[in-house]
């Protein structure tokens, strides 16, 4: 009598328990979709950039504008005759600071002070930055004084001041080697950054501009930490990576200029490390930068960046997937 082979049992998931799987599934990925969507622009950046850039690059050819500054006067603080639309406003920060180094940076910000006579001047301090944030911010406040780094207070003022006063916003370690004033006819200047997007430690605009207004009113949507990474906690929620995204995103460009170089020398107005560029000497003071910024920008320079953060993202819903998937079939 030969023996009978009885067909090894298959688990299938119980019905209910995958339809409510599934469910389930959907709805994580329908209440994450922000995160995603915002993931996705921060990781889309390196190759968004550049789509249409001769539209907000500015040039000679475009813009009928020196790049070297060689045919602009030293001491010209107005775009005559052009319109002046970025108004006669100089604005430094020094929040969180001791006297020491406090004092060490008044020689460069005076500079710029001198070589822009009759100018307005703010100087943000700890006091004056808070009341200023709790007047015109209060619904940001909170949030701005639960920034784990004093970097991000700094960034997230310099949008709010650039948006409520308008003109220029200078890091405390430029030099200004000239007079700002050619640069006043558009209604946002800002430096290139390599290797993509823009610098946030020299900016110019128009009082009130729509761009730094956006600035401004996504701080709260990618205020988000990443743990254990200080770089990213600051570049993607308020730095130069969360400024560049925002701007790669406009509908519109075409205004919002950016000061790169020409094209035997792209990076004449890069402001990356200690540099002397055509307006201005970078000190270079980035004393933010954490033990994890190399890595990050070593990323940044090829796919790797880009790659990593959408398939970090997708490996992890695929691994919640799987394991969800297996729980129902042992259950059933």
């Amino acid at each position: 009598m030969g023996v009978i082979h009885r067909p090894a049992r298959v688990h299938r998931a119980h019905p209910v328990l995958f339809t409510c799987g599934t469910a389930l599934f959907f709805l994580a990925l329908f209440c994450a979709r922000h995160v995603l969507y915002d993931s996705w622009t921060l990781a889309a950046l390196p190759f968004k950039w550049f789509t249409y850039s001769d539209r907000f690059l500015l040039s000679a050819e475009a813009d009928g504008f020196d790049l070297t500054f060689a045919n602009y006067s030293k001491h010209q603080v107005s775009a005559a005759p052009f319109e002046d639309r970025v108004p006669p406003v100089l604005h430094h920060i020094s929040l969180g600071t001791g006297a020491a180094a406090h004092s060490r940076w008044m020689t460069v910000r005076q500079d710029c002070l001198d070589i822009h006579p009759g100018w307005e001047a703010f100087l943000w301090t700890d006091e004056t930055a808070n009341t200023f944030v709790r007047d015109h911010y209060p619904e940001l406040k909170d949030m701005w004084e639960s920034y784990p780094y004093p970097i991000q207070k700094i960034d997230a003022l310099r949008y709010m001041v650039l948006y409520h006063y308008g003109g220029v916003v200078l890091d405390m370690d430029l030099q200004c080697k000239r007079a700002l004033g050619p640069l006043r006819r558009f209604e946002f200047v800002a430096p290139e950054a390599h290797p993509a997007g823009f610098s946030i430690g020299f900016m110019m605009a128009s009082k009130r501009n729509e761009f730094v207004g956006n600035l401004v009113a996504n701080l709260r949507r990618y205020n988000r930490h990443w743990i254990f990474l200080p770089y990213p906690t600051v570049m993607f929620s308020t730095g130069c990576h969360y400024a560049s995204t925002i701007h790669a995103f406009q509908r519109d460009r075409s205004t919002l200029k950016i000061l790169a170089g020409t094209k035997d020398n792209f990076r004449m107005h890069s402001l990356n490390g200690p540099v002397s560029t055509p307006i201005f000497n970078h000190l270079g003071s980035s004393s933010w930068h954490s033990y994890d910024a190399a890595l990050i920008v070593t990323l940044g320079r090829s796919w790797r960046l880009p790659v990593i953060l959408v398939g970090g993202v997708a490996v992890a819903f695929f691994v919640v997937r799987r394991t969800k998937r297996r729980t129902m079939l042992l259950k059933g």
